[in-house]
Parts: structure tokens; C-alpha cells; sequence
């Protein structure tokens, strides 16, 4: 395996992922965010197993207007792609679980899994991921969007608290 490279530099990685946000509204009016995305995608897949009961859902015919050609389908795509990207270009890109020595390979999984799903729901109760609540809230100084973040580092930290022991 050849030597991992250095990743990319956060300060340089801030200011591309805010020119994005720029460039997302001049193109597309409106800012970025990841669950849109996803809400849009399960939307879709609601629509083609069960179009009548679609129809008839309010909250999944919100998001079926623009298909999967969404910008923020796209969005997301592009985000696996530049993950991978990143990935590879530091040395860096394989399978694995990280995991600290107090935990198994199963139990990370599951609390992993678990944890997005808690985070999922709750990004799509406050009406956006943090991505959405922060950059693009944050960047509108929108007060619900700073409450919001404070809340997701009260959050980690008390959790972190509650799971160190699984890292040591």
C-alpha cells in the first residue's frame, strides 16, 4: 500500500466549500443540504413501489416536483464522488469500521447505523441536516440555524461523554 498524503488542507477545504455555497445561489437561488437530497430519493422510491399512497402523502408530493435531476440529488452524488476523490488522492481510500479496542466490529456498526438514523430524523424534524442548518442558515445569520448548531455541539459532547470509554 503505498504512504498516505497529507489531507487536503481544512482552511482551503472551508473556503471551496463556501464558494460552493455561493455558486449554489447564484445557479440554483437557494442553498445546499444533504437530506434534502435523500428526502427526495426516498420520495421517489415511496412513488414506485406505492404511487396511489404517494399521491395521497403531502410530505412526499413536496418533494417529487423536480425528480431525481434535483440539484440536491445531484448534490449528493457529487459528494460521494468528491469523497472518494479526496480518498484516493491522499493514499487513504479502502474498506474498513473504525473502531476503538472497547468495541466490536458489530456494536460500532450498529451504534453507527442507529445514530444516523436518530440524526436523519431529527435533521428532517428541524427542516435540515447541518449542512443546510449551518452553512446555509449560519451564512444568513438566521438565529433558529446558530441555536441549531449549539444544540449539535451540546449534543456531541454529552454523547461523547456517554461513549469515550468505547475509543480508550
Amino acid at each position: 500500500m503505498p504512504p498516505k498524503k497529507p489531507y487536503w488542507h481544512p482552511v482551503l477545504s472551508g473556503i471551496g466549500l463556501g464558494l460552493v455555497l455561493v455558486l449554489a445561489f447564484y445557479v440554483s437561488g437557494r442553498g445546499i443540504g444533504a437530506t434534502g437530497g435523500i428526502t427526495r430519493l426516498i420520495a421517489l422510491l415511496h412513488e414506485t413501489m406505492a404511487p396511489a399512497r404517494t399521491a395521497q402523502t403531502q410530505y412526499f408530493t413536496a418533494y417529487l416536483g423536480e425528480g431525481i435531476f434535483s440539484y440536491l440529488v445531484l448534490l449528493l452524488g457529487g459528494l460521494l464522488l468528491g469523497s472518494f476523490f479526496s480518498a484516493w488522492q491522499a493514499g487513504d481510500l479502502q474498506l474498513s469500521v473504525l473502531r476503538g479496542p472497547g468495541i466490536s466490529r458489530l456494536s460500532r456498526l450498529i451504534l453507527a447505523f442507529s445514530g444516523g438514523v436518530l440524526v436523519g430524523f431529527a435533521a428532517r424534524l428541524a427542516r435540515g441536516c447541518t449542512s443546510g442548518q449551518a452553512l446555509v442558515g449560519g451564512a444568513q445569520l438566521s438565529l433558529g440555524a446558530w441555536v441549531f448548531m449549539a444544540g449539535i455541539f451540546l449534543g456531541g459532547f454529552g454523547a461523547a461523554w456517554l461513549v469515550r470509554r468505547q475509543w480508550l
